[in-house]
């Protein structure tokens, strides 16, 4: 099983970016998969979840802002980010989840300067 994701890199404040997150070795479509990350010095969060079926759920800083998608037939979850704020630098991670399992990226860099 494999997560990699791409699409990280440095952007100024107001500007946009889209991680994507390619997964091999897993029936994708069956998974919930999520976006999250994690800033020098503070925990991993969650910024994004979107279910087999479709459901979304954004953590409150990212609303309006970011949108989480899927597409099954590419085995590959998007994150578009618009608006982005010098508080969404982190390294961003891919997840997919499902019972008991539970497997991560390598995570991508997003920096957002000022």
């Amino acid at each position: 099983v494999q997560l990699v994701e791409s699409g990280g890199g440095l952007v100024q404040a107001g500007g946009s970016l889209r991680l994507s997150c390619g997964a091999s070795g897993i029936t994708f479509s069956i998974y919930t998969m999520g976006w999250y990350r994690q800033a020098p010095g503070k925990q991993r969060e969650l910024v994004a979840t979107i279910t087999s079926g479709g459901s979304t759920n954004y953590a409150d800083s990212v609303k309006g802002r970011f949108t989480i998608s899927r597409d099954n037939a590419k085995n590959t979850m998007y994150l578009q980010m618009n608006s982005l704020k010098p508080e969404d630098t982190a390294v961003y991670y891919c997840n997919a989840r499902r019972w008991t399992f539970d497997c991560w990226g390598q995570g991508t860099q997003v920096t957002v300067s000022s």
